[in-house]
Protein backbone atom coordinates (compact mmCIF):
# COMPACT_ATOMS: atom_id res chain seq x y z
CA UNK A 1 0.00 0.00 0.00
CA UNK A 2 1.61 3.50 -0.67
CA UNK A 3 0.95 6.49 0.80
CA UNK A 4 2.17 9.90 -0.17
CA UNK A 5 3.54 11.22 2.87
CA UNK A 6 4.45 9.47 6.08
CA UNK A 7 1.62 12.04 7.25
CA UNK A 8 -0.82 10.04 5.93
CA UNK A 9 -0.58 7.38 8.44
CA UNK A 10 -2.89 9.39 10.93
CA UNK A 11 -5.78 9.13 8.25
CA UNK A 12 -6.00 5.55 9.20
CA UNK A 13 -8.90 4.84 12.02
CA UNK A 14 -9.90 1.39 11.95
CA UNK A 15 -13.97 1.69 12.16
CA UNK A 16 -15.47 0.18 15.65
CA UNK A 17 -19.08 -1.07 15.25
CA UNK A 18 -20.15 -1.21 18.80
CA UNK A 19 -19.95 -0.26 22.27
CA UNK A 20 -21.24 -3.16 24.24
CA UNK A 21 -21.06 -3.35 28.21
CA UNK A 22 -17.71 -1.06 28.29
CA UNK A 23 -15.72 -2.55 25.72
CA UNK A 24 -15.46 -1.53 21.90
CA UNK A 25 -15.10 -3.79 19.26
CA UNK A 26 -13.95 -2.69 16.23
CA UNK A 27 -14.59 -4.20 12.52
CA UNK A 28 -10.63 -4.49 12.04
CA UNK A 29 -7.52 -3.62 13.57
CA UNK A 30 -4.46 -1.55 12.49
CA UNK A 31 -0.83 -1.47 13.93
CA UNK A 32 1.56 0.95 12.46
CA UNK A 33 5.25 0.69 13.43
CA UNK A 34 7.92 2.87 11.77
CA UNK A 35 7.64 1.09 8.42
CA UNK A 36 4.97 -1.81 8.29
CA UNK A 37 1.22 -1.62 8.35
CA UNK A 38 -0.31 -4.31 10.64
CA UNK A 39 -4.04 -5.34 9.49
CA UNK A 40 -5.87 -7.85 11.49
CA UNK A 41 -9.20 -8.41 10.92
CA UNK A 42 -12.02 -9.31 13.11
CA UNK A 43 -15.43 -11.70 13.20
CA UNK A 44 -16.59 -8.83 10.86
CA UNK A 45 -17.39 -8.81 7.42
CA UNK A 46 -18.07 -5.96 5.01
CA UNK A 47 -16.38 -3.43 2.86
CA UNK A 48 -14.79 -0.08 4.30
CA UNK A 49 -12.80 2.73 3.36
CA UNK A 50 -9.21 2.18 4.59
CA UNK A 51 -7.88 5.33 3.71
CA UNK A 52 -10.51 7.47 1.73
CA UNK A 53 -8.34 9.96 0.65
CA UNK A 54 -5.89 7.34 -1.39
CA UNK A 55 -8.65 5.46 -2.35
CA UNK A 56 -7.67 2.85 -0.57
CA UNK A 57 -10.14 0.42 1.03
CA UNK A 58 -10.85 -2.93 2.66
CA UNK A 59 -13.19 -5.98 2.09
CA UNK A 60 -13.27 -9.04 4.82
CA UNK A 61 -14.76 -12.16 3.04
CA UNK A 62 -17.01 -14.77 5.13
CA UNK A 63 -14.02 -16.95 3.99
CA UNK A 64 -12.62 -19.72 6.21
CA UNK A 65 -9.74 -22.14 5.77
CA UNK A 66 -10.26 -25.36 7.11
CA UNK A 67 -6.78 -27.13 6.50
CA UNK A 68 -5.94 -24.80 9.52
CA UNK A 69 -8.11 -26.51 11.71
CA UNK A 70 -8.17 -30.15 10.13
CA UNK A 71 -3.95 -30.05 10.74
CA UNK A 72 -4.90 -30.39 15.11
CA UNK A 73 -7.26 -32.91 14.23
CA UNK A 74 -4.43 -35.20 15.74
CA UNK A 75 -4.01 -33.35 18.80
CA UNK A 76 -7.47 -32.94 20.13
CA UNK A 77 -7.66 -36.28 22.25
CA UNK A 78 -5.44 -34.34 24.25
CA UNK A 79 -7.42 -31.59 25.47
CA UNK A 80 -3.74 -29.94 27.13
CA UNK A 81 -3.86 -26.37 27.92
CA UNK A 82 -0.33 -26.07 26.39
CA UNK A 83 -2.30 -27.17 22.50
CA UNK A 84 -2.95 -23.65 22.37
CA UNK A 85 1.19 -22.88 21.66
CA UNK A 86 1.66 -25.62 19.03
CA UNK A 87 1.42 -24.90 15.34
CA UNK A 88 1.38 -26.82 12.24
CA UNK A 89 3.88 -26.25 9.11
CA UNK A 90 1.09 -27.53 6.61
CA UNK A 91 -1.46 -25.14 7.64
CA UNK A 92 1.13 -22.25 7.51
CA UNK A 93 2.37 -23.50 4.05
CA UNK A 94 -1.60 -23.86 2.98
CA UNK A 95 -2.95 -21.25 4.80
CA UNK A 96 -3.31 -18.60 1.86
CA UNK A 97 -4.26 -21.08 -0.76
CA UNK A 98 -7.76 -20.49 -2.36
CA UNK A 99 -8.18 -24.77 -2.70
CA UNK A 100 -8.39 -24.92 0.74
CA UNK A 101 -10.84 -21.81 1.77
CA UNK A 102 -14.76 -21.93 2.07
CA UNK A 103 -17.07 -18.99 1.96
CA UNK A 104 -19.77 -19.19 4.75
CA UNK A 105 -23.33 -19.10 3.34
CA UNK A 106 -24.37 -15.79 5.10
CA UNK A 107 -27.42 -15.44 3.12
CA UNK A 108 -28.64 -18.76 3.78
CA UNK A 109 -27.90 -18.22 7.55
CA UNK A 110 -29.83 -15.17 7.72
CA UNK A 111 -33.00 -16.67 5.73
CA UNK A 112 -32.64 -19.59 7.98
CA UNK A 113 -32.70 -16.38 11.01
CA UNK A 114 -35.55 -14.53 9.73
CA UNK A 115 -37.39 -17.98 9.48
CA UNK A 116 -38.34 -17.48 12.97
CA UNK A 117 -40.46 -14.32 14.33
CA UNK A 118 -39.32 -14.21 17.94
CA UNK A 119 -35.72 -14.23 16.53
CA UNK A 120 -36.05 -12.27 13.48
CA UNK A 121 -36.92 -9.33 16.01
CA UNK A 122 -33.09 -9.65 17.22
CA UNK A 123 -31.66 -8.53 13.42
CA UNK A 124 -31.85 -5.02 13.79
CA UNK A 125 -28.16 -4.51 14.88
CA UNK A 126 -26.54 -7.12 12.54
CA UNK A 127 -25.50 -4.70 10.00
CA UNK A 128 -23.68 -0.96 10.57
CA UNK A 129 -24.11 0.74 7.31
CA UNK A 130 -22.27 4.54 7.24
CA UNK A 131 -24.21 6.28 4.28
CA UNK A 132 -22.30 9.90 5.11
CA UNK A 133 -19.19 8.32 3.31
CA UNK A 134 -18.13 8.15 -0.03
CA UNK A 135 -19.25 4.63 -2.13
CA UNK A 136 -17.07 2.15 -3.09
CA UNK A 137 -17.02 0.53 -6.45
CA UNK A 138 -17.68 -3.17 -5.98
CA UNK A 139 -18.80 -6.23 -7.82
CA UNK A 140 -22.38 -7.73 -7.50
CA UNK A 141 -20.09 -10.89 -6.08
CA UNK A 142 -18.51 -8.95 -3.40
CA UNK A 143 -21.75 -7.19 -2.52
CA UNK A 144 -23.44 -8.95 0.29
CA UNK A 145 -25.32 -5.83 1.55
CA UNK A 146 -27.98 -5.89 -1.20
CA UNK A 147 -29.03 -9.55 -0.63
CA UNK A 148 -28.54 -9.10 3.19
CA UNK A 149 -31.02 -6.45 3.15
CA UNK A 150 -33.82 -8.45 0.26
CA UNK A 151 -33.77 -11.64 2.42
CA UNK A 152 -34.48 -8.89 5.74
CA UNK A 153 -37.20 -7.42 3.84
CA UNK A 154 -38.97 -10.07 1.92
CA UNK A 155 -39.04 -11.95 5.12
CA UNK A 156 -40.89 -9.46 7.16
CA UNK A 157 -42.98 -8.76 4.19
CA UNK A 158 -43.60 -12.48 3.83
CA UNK A 159 -45.12 -12.58 7.73
CA UNK A 160 -47.41 -9.28 6.44
CA UNK A 161 -49.12 -11.07 3.96
CA UNK A 162 -49.20 -14.54 6.04
CA UNK A 163 -51.22 -11.84 8.52
CA UNK A 164 -53.30 -10.06 5.73
CA UNK A 165 -52.17 -6.36 4.15
CA UNK A 166 -53.62 -3.63 6.16
CA UNK A 167 -56.83 -1.91 5.33
CA UNK A 168 -56.91 1.95 5.88
CA UNK A 169 -58.40 5.13 4.81
CA UNK A 170 -56.33 6.48 1.74
CA UNK A 171 -56.63 9.67 -0.68
CA UNK A 172 -57.91 9.41 -4.09
CA UNK A 173 -57.25 11.98 -7.11
CA UNK A 174 -60.10 11.70 -9.54
CA UNK A 175 -61.74 13.41 -12.40
CA UNK A 176 -65.65 13.17 -11.71
CA UNK A 177 -67.65 13.58 -14.62
CA UNK A 178 -70.78 15.60 -13.89
CA UNK A 179 -70.50 15.29 -10.33
CA UNK A 180 -68.63 15.74 -7.27
CA UNK A 181 -67.34 13.89 -4.49
CA UNK A 182 -64.94 14.93 -1.22
CA UNK A 183 -62.97 17.89 -1.66
CA UNK A 184 -63.13 20.01 -4.85
CA UNK A 185 -58.87 20.70 -5.67
CA UNK A 186 -59.74 24.33 -7.30
CA UNK A 187 -56.12 25.22 -8.13
CA UNK A 188 -55.51 21.72 -9.99
CA UNK A 189 -59.68 21.80 -11.57
CA UNK A 190 -58.55 25.23 -13.27
CA UNK A 191 -55.56 23.75 -14.92
CA UNK A 192 -56.99 20.94 -16.02
CA UNK A 193 -60.28 21.16 -16.90
CA UNK A 194 -61.48 24.69 -16.81
CA UNK A 195 -58.36 25.91 -19.33
CA UNK A 196 -59.49 22.92 -21.40
CA UNK A 197 -63.05 23.65 -21.83
CA UNK A 198 -63.90 20.50 -19.68
CA UNK A 199 -66.72 22.24 -18.12
CA UNK A 200 -68.42 18.92 -17.10
CA UNK A 201 -65.11 17.42 -15.31
CA UNK A 202 -64.16 18.23 -11.72
CA UNK A 203 -61.01 17.20 -10.15
CA UNK A 204 -61.75 15.96 -6.37
CA UNK A 205 -59.74 14.37 -3.63
CA UNK A 206 -61.64 11.79 -1.57
CA UNK A 207 -60.69 8.88 0.98
CA UNK A 208 -61.12 5.46 0.17
CA UNK A 209 -60.91 2.06 2.66
CA UNK A 210 -58.90 -0.25 1.56
CA UNK A 211 -55.43 -1.93 0.65
CA UNK A 212 -54.44 0.45 -1.44
CA UNK A 213 -52.88 2.65 1.24
CA UNK A 214 -49.39 4.53 0.85
CA UNK A 215 -47.76 1.61 3.25
CA UNK A 216 -48.51 -0.88 0.70
CA UNK A 217 -47.93 0.88 -2.48
CA UNK A 218 -44.11 1.81 -0.85
CA UNK A 219 -43.97 -2.37 -0.28
CA UNK A 220 -45.21 -2.60 -3.41
CA UNK A 221 -42.69 -0.81 -5.10
CA UNK A 222 -39.77 -2.15 -3.10
CA UNK A 223 -41.35 -5.16 -4.10
CA UNK A 224 -40.52 -4.82 -8.00
CA UNK A 225 -36.84 -3.46 -6.72
CA UNK A 226 -36.09 -7.07 -4.75
CA UNK A 227 -37.90 -9.27 -7.80
CA UNK A 228 -35.47 -7.46 -10.22
CA UNK A 229 -32.50 -8.40 -8.11
CA UNK A 230 -33.05 -11.95 -7.64
CA UNK A 231 -33.92 -13.04 -11.04
CA UNK A 232 -30.75 -11.36 -12.24
CA UNK A 233 -28.09 -12.65 -9.26
CA UNK A 234 -25.70 -15.11 -10.28
CA UNK A 235 -23.97 -15.38 -6.79
CA UNK A 236 -26.76 -15.36 -4.25
CA UNK A 237 -29.93 -16.51 -5.33
CA UNK A 238 -29.35 -18.36 -8.09
CA UNK A 239 -31.19 -22.13 -7.68
CA UNK A 240 -31.92 -21.32 -4.47
CA UNK A 241 -35.93 -21.92 -4.71
CA UNK A 242 -36.79 -20.92 -1.23
CA UNK A 243 -36.23 -17.57 -1.75
CA UNK A 244 -38.45 -18.06 -5.13
CA UNK A 245 -41.01 -19.58 -3.14
CA UNK A 246 -40.87 -16.32 -0.92
CA UNK A 247 -41.47 -14.10 -4.24
CA UNK A 248 -44.33 -16.57 -5.75
CA UNK A 249 -45.98 -16.21 -2.10
CA UNK A 250 -45.79 -12.40 -1.87
CA UNK A 251 -46.94 -11.56 -5.68
CA UNK A 252 -50.51 -12.59 -5.71
CA UNK A 253 -51.31 -10.08 -2.45
CA UNK A 254 -49.81 -7.31 -4.26
CA UNK A 255 -51.25 -7.49 -7.69
CA UNK A 256 -54.58 -4.72 -7.33
CA UNK A 257 -51.51 -2.61 -5.06
CA UNK A 258 -50.22 0.53 -7.38
CA UNK A 259 -46.74 1.32 -6.93
CA UNK A 260 -46.91 4.87 -7.23
CA UNK A 261 -45.84 6.36 -4.06
CA UNK A 262 -44.73 9.37 -3.16
CA UNK A 263 -41.70 8.71 -0.67
CA UNK A 264 -42.00 12.02 1.25
CA UNK A 265 -45.40 10.66 2.16
CA UNK A 266 -43.78 7.61 3.89
CA UNK A 267 -41.65 9.45 6.14
CA UNK A 268 -45.04 10.99 8.00
CA UNK A 269 -46.84 7.70 8.45
CA UNK A 270 -48.12 6.63 11.50
CA UNK A 271 -48.16 2.91 12.49
CA UNK A 272 -50.67 0.70 14.10
CA UNK A 273 -49.03 -1.60 17.03
CA UNK A 274 -51.27 -4.48 15.51
CA UNK A 275 -49.31 -4.03 12.08
CA UNK A 276 -46.03 -3.76 13.70
CA UNK A 277 -43.97 -5.49 10.87
CA UNK A 278 -45.04 -2.51 8.59
CA UNK A 279 -42.59 0.14 10.34
CA UNK A 280 -39.51 -2.89 10.00
CA UNK A 281 -40.37 -3.05 6.64
CA UNK A 282 -40.70 0.18 5.69
CA UNK A 283 -37.16 0.94 6.87
CA UNK A 284 -35.66 -1.78 5.47
CA UNK A 285 -37.41 -0.85 1.96
CA UNK A 286 -36.17 2.60 2.62
CA UNK A 287 -32.41 1.25 2.97
CA UNK A 288 -32.83 -0.91 -0.24
CA UNK A 289 -34.43 1.92 -2.68
CA UNK A 290 -31.26 4.25 -0.84
CA UNK A 291 -28.50 1.34 -1.89
CA UNK A 292 -30.02 1.41 -5.78
CA UNK A 293 -30.25 5.44 -5.79
CA UNK A 294 -34.35 4.60 -6.31
CA UNK A 295 -32.96 3.61 -10.02
CA UNK A 296 -34.42 0.34 -10.78
CA UNK A 297 -32.03 -0.29 -14.17
CA UNK A 298 -29.05 -0.19 -11.11
CA UNK A 299 -30.55 -3.98 -9.84
CA UNK A 300 -28.96 -5.59 -12.87
CA UNK A 301 -25.96 -3.88 -13.30
CA UNK A 302 -22.67 -6.23 -12.60
CA UNK A 303 -20.64 -3.57 -11.12
CA UNK A 304 -22.18 -1.67 -7.96
CA UNK A 305 -21.57 0.74 -5.62
CA UNK A 306 -22.03 0.41 -1.69
CA UNK A 307 -21.78 2.30 1.14
CA UNK A 308 -18.92 1.02 3.72
CA UNK A 309 -21.30 -1.70 5.58
CA UNK A 310 -20.03 -4.47 8.56
CA UNK A 311 -21.98 -7.83 9.28
CA UNK A 312 -21.66 -8.68 13.01
CA UNK A 313 -21.20 -12.92 12.36
CA UNK A 314 -20.63 -13.44 16.17
CA UNK A 315 -24.24 -11.91 16.76
CA UNK A 316 -25.60 -13.50 13.55
CA UNK A 317 -23.71 -17.22 14.73
CA UNK A 318 -26.05 -16.38 18.48
CA UNK A 319 -29.01 -15.89 16.52
CA UNK A 320 -28.56 -19.02 14.12
CA UNK A 321 -27.85 -21.02 17.57
CA UNK A 322 -31.18 -19.87 18.97
CA UNK A 323 -33.18 -20.83 15.88
CA UNK A 324 -31.74 -24.40 16.30
CA UNK A 325 -32.49 -24.29 19.60
CA UNK A 326 -36.20 -23.24 18.98
CA UNK A 327 -36.13 -25.96 16.61
CA UNK A 328 -34.82 -28.96 17.61
CA UNK A 329 -37.49 -28.56 21.04
CA UNK A 330 -40.32 -27.55 19.74
CA UNK A 331 -42.03 -27.90 23.02
CA UNK A 332 -39.69 -25.86 25.22
CA UNK A 333 -41.32 -22.64 26.89
CA UNK A 334 -39.73 -19.28 27.58
CA UNK A 335 -39.43 -19.90 31.03
CA UNK A 336 -36.98 -22.67 29.94
CA UNK A 337 -35.09 -21.07 27.41
CA UNK A 338 -34.02 -17.66 28.40
CA UNK A 339 -32.51 -15.16 25.64
CA UNK A 340 -29.85 -12.78 26.82
CA UNK A 341 -30.14 -13.29 30.59
CA UNK A 342 -28.89 -10.17 32.15
CA UNK A 343 -27.66 -10.10 35.74
CA UNK A 344 -25.51 -7.51 37.23
CA UNK A 345 -24.04 -5.70 34.13
CA UNK A 346 -23.69 -9.38 32.58
CA UNK A 347 -25.34 -11.11 29.63
CA UNK A 348 -25.69 -14.76 28.98
CA UNK A 349 -26.46 -16.20 25.37
CA UNK A 350 -28.57 -18.82 26.99
CA UNK A 351 -30.05 -20.23 29.80
CA UNK A 352 -31.58 -23.24 29.65
CA UNK A 353 -33.54 -24.35 32.66
CA UNK A 354 -35.34 -27.66 32.97
CA UNK A 355 -36.76 -29.99 35.60
CA UNK A 356 -33.57 -31.96 35.44
CA UNK A 357 -30.73 -29.90 34.24
CA UNK A 358 -29.51 -26.07 33.93
CA UNK A 359 -27.22 -24.93 31.57
CA UNK A 360 -25.67 -22.05 30.81
CA UNK A 361 -24.53 -22.21 26.78
CA UNK A 362 -22.34 -19.53 25.58
CA UNK A 363 -22.42 -19.31 21.60
CA UNK A 364 -18.66 -18.84 20.21
CA UNK A 365 -17.92 -17.90 16.14
CA UNK A 366 -15.03 -19.29 16.68
CA UNK A 367 -12.94 -22.19 14.45
CA UNK A 368 -10.15 -22.78 17.00
CA UNK A 369 -12.73 -24.46 19.17
CA UNK A 370 -12.11 -27.23 16.20
CA UNK A 371 -8.67 -28.22 17.12
CA UNK A 372 -8.06 -26.67 20.79
CA UNK A 373 -9.57 -24.77 24.09
CA UNK A 374 -9.99 -21.04 24.70
CA UNK A 375 -9.50 -20.96 28.32
CA UNK A 376 -10.44 -17.24 28.77
CA UNK A 377 -13.83 -18.21 27.29
CA UNK A 378 -14.39 -21.49 29.81
CA UNK A 379 -13.50 -18.78 32.91
CA UNK A 380 -16.03 -16.75 31.47
CA UNK A 381 -19.05 -19.57 31.35
CA UNK A 382 -17.69 -20.86 34.57
CA UNK A 383 -18.61 -17.73 36.20
CA UNK A 384 -21.64 -16.76 34.47
CA UNK A 385 -22.51 -20.47 36.03
CA UNK A 386 -21.82 -19.11 40.22
CA UNK A 387 -23.96 -15.87 39.13
CA UNK A 388 -26.31 -16.06 42.19
CA UNK A 389 -29.06 -14.97 40.10
CA UNK A 390 -28.65 -17.71 37.84
CA UNK A 391 -28.41 -20.29 40.50
CA UNK A 392 -31.92 -18.86 41.68
CA UNK A 393 -34.06 -18.82 38.24
CA UNK A 394 -36.79 -21.55 38.14
CA UNK A 395 -37.12 -24.48 38.21
CA UNK A 396 -34.45 -25.09 40.76
CA UNK A 397 -32.71 -27.81 40.50
CA UNK A 398 -30.21 -29.82 43.57
CA UNK A 399 -27.28 -29.83 41.86
CA UNK A 400 -24.75 -27.70 43.19
CA UNK A 401 -22.70 -26.64 40.04
CA UNK A 402 -24.78 -25.72 36.94
CA UNK A 403 -22.88 -27.16 33.75
CA UNK A 404 -21.62 -25.15 31.02
CA UNK A 405 -21.94 -25.68 27.23
CA UNK A 406 -20.06 -23.71 24.69
CA UNK A 407 -21.40 -24.10 20.64
CA UNK A 408 -19.44 -23.14 18.02
CA UNK A 409 -19.23 -23.75 13.89
CA UNK A 410 -17.98 -26.78 12.94
CA UNK A 411 -18.12 -26.20 8.86
CA UNK A 412 -16.84 -29.72 7.86
CA UNK A 413 -19.61 -31.43 9.37
CA UNK A 414 -22.09 -33.04 6.76
CA UNK A 415 -24.76 -33.86 8.87
CA UNK A 416 -27.62 -31.85 10.71
CA UNK A 417 -26.12 -31.95 14.70
CA UNK A 418 -29.26 -31.85 17.08
CA UNK A 419 -29.17 -29.09 19.90
CA UNK A 420 -32.08 -30.80 21.86
CA UNK A 421 -31.49 -29.98 25.93
CA UNK A 422 -31.48 -33.82 26.33
CA UNK A 423 -28.62 -34.54 24.40
CA UNK A 424 -26.64 -31.48 24.84
CA UNK A 425 -24.34 -32.42 27.91
CA UNK A 426 -23.55 -36.25 26.21
CA UNK A 427 -20.43 -37.36 27.48
CA UNK A 428 -18.67 -37.26 24.65
CA UNK A 429 -19.26 -33.33 24.08
CA UNK A 430 -17.33 -33.21 28.17
CA UNK A 431 -14.18 -31.43 27.81
CA UNK A 432 -11.66 -33.86 29.47
CA UNK A 433 -9.07 -31.39 31.44
CA UNK A 434 -12.58 -29.52 32.90
CA UNK A 435 -15.35 -30.36 35.34
CA UNK A 436 -19.27 -30.23 33.24
CA UNK A 437 -18.03 -27.93 30.88
CA UNK A 438 -18.98 -29.30 27.39
CA UNK A 439 -18.49 -27.97 23.36
CA UNK A 440 -20.61 -28.95 20.87
CA UNK A 441 -19.39 -28.02 17.04
CA UNK A 442 -22.48 -27.57 14.81
CA UNK A 443 -22.08 -26.83 10.57
CA UNK A 444 -22.51 -23.65 9.03
CA UNK A 445 -24.10 -23.61 5.22
CA UNK A 446 -21.88 -23.01 2.54
CA UNK A 447 -21.39 -21.38 -0.50
CA UNK A 448 -20.62 -23.99 -3.25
Amino acid sequence: MLFAQKDDLNTINARKFKTERGKDYYCYEVKINDDTINISTNYFVGVDWFWEQGNRSIRVEPKINSTVYKCFENFTALEDEYLIDKENEAAEKKIFNDLYEKEIDCIAILMEIMSHPEVAKETEKLVLIDWDSAQIKITQKQDLLTPFLIVRFLKIVQDIVRKGLKKSYYKVEENLRSRTKGKVLIAKNIKQNVFKNRFTDTLCEYQVFGENSIENRFLKKVFSFCVQYVENDSSYFKNRQNIHWILNYIRPAFEQISDEVNLHDVKNLKYNPFFKEYKEAIKVGELILKKFSYNITKTVQQETFTPPFWIDMPKMFELYVYVKLLKDNPGISAEQLHYQFSTYGNSLDFLICSDQMKIVVDAKYKLQYNYKTIHDDIRQVAGYARLKKVKAQKPQINEEEISCLIIYPNPDVQEDVSLHIETLLHENNELKTYHKVYKIGIPLPLLK
